[in-house]
């Protein structure tokens, strides 16, 4: 799978989808931000997953349209946890991923929604 790793979701998480075979690209090695927008549009453009732990991509989405490739939000996710939590949604949740959903992870719980 191909993933675009926000630079606040952090390194280990992107280089350890590197070592579990996935296609990765961070943000931080893309240049300066360049903003929400412009990040959720080169995910899409180039056919990636974007992983993220802010909360604004979900409004991009569902109440401005913005194309994407599919989102996983882990905001309240902590750091140590993160690898843990992809895992988890790797193996139970890859086909909506495949599809273009949107995962948010709170706490234990995960929510998948579906853009129209």
């Amino acid at each position: 799978m191909k993933f675009l790793v926000d630079r606040c979701a952090g390194h280990l998480l992107a280089a350890w989808l590197r070592e579990t075979g996935h296609d990765v690209v961070e943000s931080r090695d893309l240049g300066p931000d360049p903003g929400d927008e412009q990040l959720l549009e080169n995910a899409h453009s180039q056919g990636r997953v974007l992983i993220t732990i802010d909360t604004d991509f979900g409004r991009l989405i569902f109440r401005d349209r913005q194309r994407q490739s599919g989102l996983v939000r882990l905001p309240d996710v902590p750091a140590a946890m993160r690898i843990q939590i992809m895992e988890q949604v790797l193996l139970h949740h890859s086909d909506a991923l495949i599809a273009g959903d949107l995962i948010t992870v709170r706490g234990e719980r995960i929510r998948i929604s579906r853009p129209k």
